[in-house]
């Protein structure tokens, strides 16, 4: 069983509904930094403030950026995640332009991921593949080009069009062995959230963190 303080560490703690107001950030900054999560992930709105309530803690703002569909423009892209970064976020998860990995615009994916890069000032890149809309070939693909143009982490999924699963996060690592791993979408239970990390995922992205966590402590 791996330790409760192990796999907190691993959680993102995602609140990136639009209806969240800034008692629910706060709830969600507070959590966080009483678990030891990793991050917490919100929309950019809500960065300025969530990034004064961590100022003292271990836990890094993450912030969505193309967030949900990747069908914003580059420059908007571009500006959101720097703009982010600015206002105090550390991570970046970036949505990748889906449609045009489908139309075999390979060097526009990569163009779009690098322009986000060299906007977040050295932040950490989390890129999103949406692999629930892809193929098997095209998530290769897509994992690829992300790497290449220099991802930290790829991220499995929204969650908006189909969530995580074991297959995907074993496909990501095969191809993308150096990186690491989030896993995200429909991960509701610590016992599916274990087998994800098994899998070789290295972070979790979730809104279920605290269920989870007292799950997972509840075992011991």
């Amino acid at each position: 069983m791996m330790e409760v303080t192990s796999f907190a560490a691993t959680i993102d703690h995602t609140n990136l509904k639009p209806e969240a107001t800034r008692d629910d950030i706060a709830m969600l900054c507070a959590e966080a930094d009483k678990h030891r999560f990793a991050a917490v992930c919100i929309n950019p709105w809500h960065v300025p403030y969530a990034a004064r309530l961590l100022e003292e803690s271990t836990v890094k703002v993450a912030v969505v950026a193309g967030f949900p569909l990747g069908a914003t423009t580059t420059a908007t892209k571009a500006f959101e995640a720097g703009e982010a970064v600015q206002n105090g976020a550390r991570e970046v998860d970036l949505v990748i332009n889906v449609a045009a990995l489908k139309e075999g615009r390979a060097r526009m994916v990569g163009e779009e991921i690098s322009r986000v890069r060299a906007s977040i000032e050295g932040a950490y890149l989390k890129v999103i593949l949406e692999t629930a809309l892809l193929e098997a070939e095209e998530k290769r693909l897509a994992a690829r080009i992300a790497a290449d143009c220099g991802a930290d982490m790829l991220k499995t999924s929204t969650g908006f069009f189909g969530g995580a699963t074991e297959d995907d996060v074993a496909l990501l690592k095969e191809v993308a062995p150096h990186l690491g791993i989030k896993a995200s979408g429909g991960i509701r239970d610590a016992e599916f959230a274990l087998l994800l990390l098994a899998a070789g995922a290295t972070r979790l992205g979730t809104s279920s963190a605290v269920k989870i966590i007292t799950e997972l402590q509840d075992r011991r």
